[in-house]
C-alpha cells in the first residue's frame, strides 16, 4: 500500500483507526477461554459502566453496527402496521437500505422536513395526526439523530419539548446516537441529561465513529421496551458468539473517559477547520459547526481541484461538501487541507 493511501482524510470519521483505549481493552480481553454469547465478565462490566455513566439501571445490549442498533431498536417499538416519524435527512431514511422497515416487518417511516435534519414538536404532531384512519400506518415511535446528519445538536430544551409531544401523543422516543459522544461534548451535558432525563426511551450509542473498531450499544431506559430484544438480536445475526470483543472496547472507552476525550478533540478540530475556512474567499460555511462536521458551499471547479489534490469528501448530504473530523485528527493535516482549499479557491477565482 502506498503512503498516499494512508494519509489522513476528512471524508468520514469511519476512516479512522482504533483508539488506544479500545485496542488495549480488546488485548486485555483476549487471553484465555471465556464464556460465549455475552455471559462473560467483560460484557457485564461494560453494561455496568453504561449504567454508571447514565446514572440509571438501564438494559444494555451490544450489536455490531449502527444499522442494527437503529433498525432493531425501532422494530422493538413497533408492529408492522405502525409508523415511525423521522426527519427527511435522518440516517434511517436516507442510508439504511430499508433496514428499519425490513426488521419491523413493514413499519413505515413517516418523514418530516425541517432545518438541519432536526425534528420539531410541531412536525411530529402534524405527522402523527395527519391521518388516523385504519387505511394509514398508525404513528407509534419517533426517532431523532443526535448529532444530526447535518452536524447540529438538539439542546436539552428541544429534547424536552419533543419528549413532551411524544408523551402527549403516546409515542416512544428513540435516539440514534451514532455521534452521541460528540453531542455530549458539544453541549457540555451529562449523558443522562440529554437522554432519559429529557424523556428519551431508547438510545443507540455509537462506538465505531468514536474510536472503536466496531460495535454500538443499545440502551433501554424504559426497561419494559427491552422485552425479548435479545431474541431479536439473535434472529438478526447480531448476537456475537465472542461477545467480549464487542463489549471489552466499551470498558476501555467508558472507564478511561476516552469516549468524551475523543469526541472533544474531534469537535475542536472541526471548529478550528471552520475558523480557517471562513477566511477563504469563495467558500462559505453552510451552517454552524456544533459537532465534528463542517459543511461548506463552493464552486464545482474549486471542489474538483480538491479532488485532484487527493482529498476525499461527500456532497450528497444536504447539497454541501461534508468534511468529518475524527478522534485522531492531526492539526497539521487540517492545516494542509486548509492551504489546499485556499489555493484551489484562488485557482477557481482566476479561471
Amino acid at each position: 500500500m502506498e503512503s498516499q493511501d494512508l494519509l489522513q482524510q476528512f471524508a468520514s470519521d469511519n476512516y479512522a483507526g482504533i483508539c488506544p483505549e479500545a485496542w488495549e481493552a480488546m488485548q486485555a480481553a483476549n487471553p484465555g477461554h471465556v464464556t460465549s454469547y455475552g455471559d462473560d465478565p467483560w460484557t457485564a462490566r461494560a453494561a455496568d459502566a453504561f449504567r454508571e455513566l447514565f446514572e440509571t439501571d438501564c438494559e444494555v445490549f451490544f450489536v455490531f453496527n449502527g444499522t442494527a442498533a437503529n433498525s432493531l431498536a425501532l422494530a422493538s417499538l413497533c408492529q408492522s402496521y405502525h409508523g415511525v416519524i423521522c426527519s427527511e435527512a435522518a440516517h434511517v431514511e436516507t442510508d439504511e437500505c430499508g433496514a428499519p422497515e425490513f426488521f419491523s416487518n413493514g413499519s413505515k417511516l413517516l418523514v418530516a422536513s425541517g432545518p438541519d435534519g432536526k425534528l420539531t414538536p410541531q412536525a411530529i404532531r402534524e405527522l402523527a395526526t395527519k391521518r388516523q384512519d385504519i387505511h394509514y400506518p398508525k404513528a407509534r415511535a419517533v426517532t431523532i439523530t443526535q448529532a444530526t446528519e447535518m452536524g447540529r445538536v438538539y439542546t436539552p430544551p428541544e429534547l424536552h419539548a419533543i419528549a413532551e409531544e411524544c408523551r402527549a401523543l403516546k409515542l416512544s422516543l428513540y435516539m440514534d446516537g451514532a455521534r452521541f459522544a460528540n453531542a455530549c461534548a458539544s453541549l457540555g451535558c451529562s449523558p443522562a441529561e440529554i437522554t432519559w432525563k429529557a424523556g428519551v426511551d431508547v438510545l443507540g450509542f455509537g462506538g465505531t465513529k468514536n474510536g472503536m473498531a466496531a460495535g454500538e450499544a443499545v440502551l433501554f431506559f424504559e426497561r419494559k421496551l427491552a422485552a425479548d430484544f435479545d431474541y431479536r438480536c439473535k434472529q438478526a445475526g447480531q448476537l456475537a458468539s465472542k461477545m467480549r470483543f464487542l463489549s471489552a472496547p466499551w470498558v476501555g472507552m467508558l472507564e478511561s473517559g476516552a469516549w468524551l476525550r475523543n469526541a472533544r478533540h474531534a469537535n475542536e478540530c472541526a471548529r478550528y477547520a471552520a475558523e480557517r475556512i471562513a477566511q477563504i474567499p469563495g467558500v462559505r460555511i453552510a451552517q454552524p459547526v456544533e459537532a465534528n462536521s463542517v459543511f461548506l458551499h463552493a464552486e464545482a471547479a474549486l471542489l474538483d481541484g480538491l479532488r485532484q489534490r487527493g482529498w476525499h469528501f461527500y456532497t450528497f448530504i444536504g447539497g454541501a461538501a461534508r468534511f468529518m473530523f475524527a478522534w485522531d485528527t492531526d492539526r497539521e493535516r487540517v492545516e494542509i487541507f486548509c492551504r489546499d482549499l485556499e489555493e484551489c479557491a484562488r485557482t477557481a477565482a482566476g479561471a
